[in-house]
């Protein structure tokens, strides 16, 4: 107990009753937790009468292992019923599925199951096949989340989807209950529904537990207080620990009021705050202060720490976003030069769309990186697939790449034939493209005729014209040219499962000929492309070699909770990134996007927690104007960003440093022009 601070101590010491910690970001929550495990422990409390849940199977396993540590003997620790709330669920579930009438188990449906149910019933139900099966599945989750049976749905007018869920929702439960089957949200909801109507089982759980813990009670669902509810309500012995200023997943369903009015809820309830903060600088966390104290519906607490000042913090201002990128990877190869480790370093950003220009110059400054929560730009198929052509068509010999698009879009050229080819390849010394294209232009070929030879005819002609038409140097002409050829966006459409899903993707493949295009202006001409795609192309093979090398963090801020970095760049501080547009026009709604929909002081939540991610350093970071649907368009300074003190802020008009830096390089190159030689 000698490591913890007072407010520690007193939440460790805690008798009988409800108690809420709250917990600051960086003030101890889980040494706080894993110190009351072990006191009542010491005090005779049997372990199994001792539950705590969390939300990550990350946490448990820590939770337990701290526990083991702490008691010296892992055996009790084992004894602990430490876990997820789903696997609390799932596990009650279990034992009581004589009583669900489920006596030989039930099967548990992942979200490939849920999907391919949704689907069959759109289709008995005719609905049209537009919609996106996805965006009806979350509007369902989201339901069952907030514990609303499907006869109590109620779709919000004019919302198609919502209208769609109301139909689909009850017959969505009947098939899971036909196939003795639950989702992932019915391992909550159902154990609330049996505790609720069987009072033998109700009886036999709440005497289960004298003890109750639950971690990051402010990411709790109406579902899951109902559960903690009744396991709780006959002696109240329940300790939550959270930050409802770290309350960020609203769209998944958690519900904030749960730790707003827990002293509401729980008659008598204790409030202890944990303000210590042992992360970060004062400077940073005056402006986290800063930024959060303009939300009014908050339990008021204020972060403080013994660390020294800091550094100030960054604030840079970029004339346009390529700028903005381009500026993040040259500081960040800045501070790796001068001793940081690429893993010390994140970038954070609101939404995944604004990764991919980081990614672009973090690849051509050589920066190795890693993304949390949100695939690769340049790993994505369309993009992949679009530069495997790039590639062939510079070095037809390129095998790989070529092994990827020779029957993309299909054309007909199966595995078999491929094998054929690849064994002929091998018996003559030629190349998988040579034979190929000698296969394209054999008059007679008892294994290559039909619709094979005019799948091999197709792909030779594409490329070999697209290797003619880079020839002129322009390259996003030429790709431009490709994408026609072989009716990518079409072909995208139709293998896409929804038009959004479509559009995103053709959207990716826009974004690549963007990449292609500042490439090109950069420096043109086939060398150049062929370098760039290098950069883009990065060897999946030496990733994974190099799998535990340093390297810099890229994730969305949502991807960013409970993370640490000695240094953070928050990038795109301006209004409609953050706050994101859809806060600030809520009617603008998308089938997919439910998942970024929050309200104006959850997106101040969001700041904060990005905020309160640096140890030592951080980085703010905005564009004066972005390019919108084709124009481009002046940016308004993010609100939050405005909530910050002056005096914590060092401004950078990056613009301006540009126009005052000496091109020496294009001095000396001019000058040498004139030299005169010995």
């Amino acid at each position: 107990m000698s490591g913890l601070n007072p407010p520690q101590l007193e939440a460790v010491h805690h008798g009988a009753g409800p108690l809420l910690v709250l917990a600051g970001a960086g003030s101890g929550k889980t040494r706080v937790i894993t110190h009351r495990i072990a006191h009542l422990l010491a005090q005779g409390i049997p372990p199994d009468a001792i539950a705590a849940v969390t939300f990550t199977n990350k946490a448990s396993e820590e939770m337990r292992e701290r526990v083991a540590r702490l008691v010296q003997n892992s055996k009790i620790a084992s004894k602990l019923r430490i876990s997820t709330f789903h696997a609390m669920g799932m596990w009650m579930l279990r034992e009581e599925s004589k009583a669900l009438g489920y006596g030989k188990g039930f099967a548990i449906y992942d979200q490939a199951d849920q999907l391919g149910v949704v689907r069959e019933i759109c289709r008995h139900l005719e609905l049209d096949r537009r919609f996106d099966v996805k965006a009806v599945l979350a509007r369902i989750s989201l339901a069952k989340n907030a514990f609303v049976a499907p006869e109590d749905y109620a779709p919000r007018e004019g919302d198609e989807y919502d209208e769609i869920t109301e139909q689909v929702y009850p017959k969505y439960q009947e098939a899971l209950r036909a196939f003795h089957a639950f989702d992932f949200d019915d391992l909550l909801c159902e154990c609330v529904r049996m505790l609720d109507r069987d009072e033998v089982v109700r009886d036999r759980w709440r005497s289960r537990f004298r003890f109750v813990m639950v971690d990051e009670y402010q990411d709790t669902n109406r579902a899951q207080l109902l559960l903690v509810k009744h396991l709780v309500v006959d002696h109240n012995n329940l300790m939550v620990v959270g930050d409802d200023d770290q309350s960020i997943y609203s769209w998944r369903g958690a519900d904030p009021t749960n730790i707003l009015g827990f002293a509401e809820m729980f008659e008598g309830a204790k409030v202890i705050k944990l303000e210590q903060n042992y992360r970060s600088t004062k400077t940073v966390l005056a402006a986290a202060n800063a930024v959060i104290a303009n939300n009014k519906l908050r339990h008021g607490k204020t972060l403080w720490s013994d660390h020294a000042d800091g550094e100030l913090i960054t604030h840079a201002v970029a004339p346009d976003p390529d700028v903005e990128a381009k500026w993040v990877a040259q500081e960040i190869v800045r501070l790796h030069d001068g001793g940081k480790r690429f893993d010390e370093i994140a970038v954070l950003y609101r939404s995944n769309i604004q990764s991919k220009l980081l990614e672009e110059e973090l690849r051509t400054a050589s920066v190795p990186y890693v993304m949390y929560g949100g695939q690769q730009f340049f790993e994505r198929k369309e993009v992949k697939d679009v530069i495997a052509y790039l590639r062939v068509a510079l070095n037809p010999r390129d095998e790989l790449a070529l092994r990827r698009i020779i029957n993309y879009p299909a054309r007909g050229i199966g595995t078999t034939t491929l094998d054929r080819l690849a064994q002929r390849a091998a018996a003559t010394g030629a190349s998988l493209w040579e034979v190929a294209r000698a296969g394209a232009a054999a008059e007679d070929d008892p294994e290559l005729k039909g619709a094979i030879k005019r799948g091999l005819f197709d792909v030779v002609t594409v490329i070999e014209r697209l290797g003619k038409h880079l020839e002129t140097g322009d390259t996003v002409a030429a790709t431009t040219q490709l994408l026609e050829d072989i009716a990518l966006y079409d072909d995208l459409r139709h293998a896409s499962p929804s038009m959004a899903a479509a559009d995103r993707r053709i959207d990716n493949v826009k974004g690549l000929l963007g990449t292609l295009q500042r490439g090109q202006e950069r420096k043109p001409g086939r060398d150049a492309l062929a370098d760039l795609l290098r950069h883009l192309s990065l060897s999946h093979e030496k990733e994974e070699e190099a799998d535990d090398a340093s390297k810099v963090v890229l994730t969305t801020l949502h991807g960013a909770k409970g993370l640490e970095f000695p240094i953070v760049f928050m990038v795109g501080l301006e209004e409609e990134l953050l706050p994101h547009a859809r806060t600030l026009q809520p009617q603008v709604t998308d089938a997919m996007d439910l998942d970024h929909v929050s309200d104006l002081s959850e997106e101040r939540r969001l700041c904060y927690v990005g905020i309160t991610r640096a140890q030592r350093k951080l980085y703010l970071t905005r564009a004066c104007q972005r390019v919108t649907r084709g124009r481009s368009v002046v940016r308004t300074p993010s609100r939050f960003l405005l909530e910050i003190p002056d005096e914590l802020l060092e401004v950078r008009d990056l613009a301006e440093e540009a126009r005052q830096k000496v091109p020496t390089d294009e001095i000396r190159s001019f000058f040498s022009r004139f030299a005169v030689e010995d």
